[in-house]
């Protein structure tokens, strides 16, 4: 059970990685937890690339140290993860864009 739980934390942390990734590689401001106001201020570059190389190394981690036990369907809990993230942020993200 454990195993299924850290799978679908990885995909949601692999979820998160890319925006914070893509914003801050291309040199653009993007929501993080620590900004001011919290979960409204937006963050410079440099530090969502950090964040997002931390959501990015954090996945790797936990699904390399989950998948080698052999879980069966371990595959469709990552995704699930992955997904259920997508939606979360295409909601927020698409709110605070439309104001």
């Amino acid at each position: 059970m454990i195993a299924y739980l850290g799978l679908l934390f990885a995909g949601m942390l692999l979820c998160n990685s890319l925006p914070h990734l893509l914003a801050g590689l291309q040199g653009e401001r993007f929501y993080t937890p620590w900004a001011r106001p919290r979960g409204v201020g937006m963050s410079s570059a440099l530090e969502n690339v950090l964040w997002g190389s931390a959501n990015l190394l954090l996945s790797a981690f936990l699904i390399d140290r989950i998948f080698p036990r052999n879980i069966p369907h371990g595959l469709p809990m990552l995704a699930a993860g992955f997904v259920g993230m997508g939606i979360g942020l295409a909601l927020i993200f698409g709110r605070r864009k439309a104001g």
